[in-house]
């Protein structure tokens, strides 16, 4: 009997307060892989040995205050990539790395801001030359696995009111969802969608208005599977249980198991 691989994605929101969570929650959940977004910690400042003592492996981008991201693993991670080849960006965005037999893109998509604005079209620009990237990664390595905060909701089972967050709105805008539509065309699969066609499941609740009590959410972090490790996927979810406990971070894990 296989023992399933449980890769995770988390955007912790600041490592240095959530480090308590993260080591709550990688020691009831025991991940293998965990790919972290916004640890908004310089890279002096990274846990990397309370990391080690909890059994995990970490390599890391970071900067003050803000972005941020890391791969932790209980086996070595190999062929480190930071950033995205041939786009030039001063923001700790993106943290690629080989574990094992499979290739796991780490990416913290840009927010947008509004639609229209600078920042949007940044963003548009950014996942365009990430598509380009991850295309090229898919024929060097067809065992890929890409997670993280993607801020877009794939379609309307998504968001906790389509009307609201509607083509026109920041994060399920047409031209977010054509790009990451354009990422599935490369062969990626939403590992959640393979198992569950249910909407009202999120990832993401805002801190204002009671939001996650009223469960006014989106799902937003996500982890896509290449063709290749369809046939593995043997389940995926979202852990919504970090975001009820004191000081939260406003993502819960998303995570998919691989059984090999």
């Amino acid at each position: 009997m296989t023992t399933p691989t449980k890769i995770a994605s988390w955007n912790v929101n600041s490592l240095n307060v959530r480090l308590p969570h993260l080591q709550q929650w990688l020691d009831a959940a025991a991940p293998d892989i965990v790919g972290l977004q916004e640890t908004k910690l310089e890279d002096a400042r990274f846990p990397d040995a309370a990391l080690a003592e909890a059994g995990y492996r970490s390599v890391f981008a970071g900067q003050k205050t803000y972005n941020g991201v890391a791969i932790l693993s209980r086996t070595p991670a190999e062929a480190v990539q930071v950033g995205i080849p041939g786009f030039e960006d001063e923001q700790k965005r993106v943290i690629a790395a080989t574990v094992g037999d499979v290739r796991v893109v780490n990416l913290y998509v840009v927010n947008g801001q509004d639609v229209g604005t600078d920042k949007y079209a940044y963003k548009l620009r950014w996942l365009e030359a990430v598509q380009g990237w991850l295309m090229r990664e898919l024929l060097a390595h067809p065992k890929l696995v890409v997670l993280g905060d993607f801020n877009i909701a794939p379609d309307a089972r998504d968001v906790h009111d389509p009307a609201v967050w509607n083509d026109d709105h920041i994060l399920t805008s047409t031209a977010e969802r054509d790009a990451l539509r354009r990422l599935y065309d490369l062969g990626l699969h939403d590992a959640y969608r393979l198992h569950h066609e249910d909407g009202g499941v999120f990832s993401w609740w805002d801190y204002r208005q009671a939001a996650f009590r009223r469960d006014m959410g989106l799902r937003i972090d996500l982890t896509l599977v290449s063709e290749a490790l369809r046939g593995d996927c043997s389940g995926a979810g979202i852990d919504r249980e970090p975001r009820t406990w004191e000081r939260p971070s406003d993502h819960a894990p998303a995570w998919v198991e691989l059984a090999r």
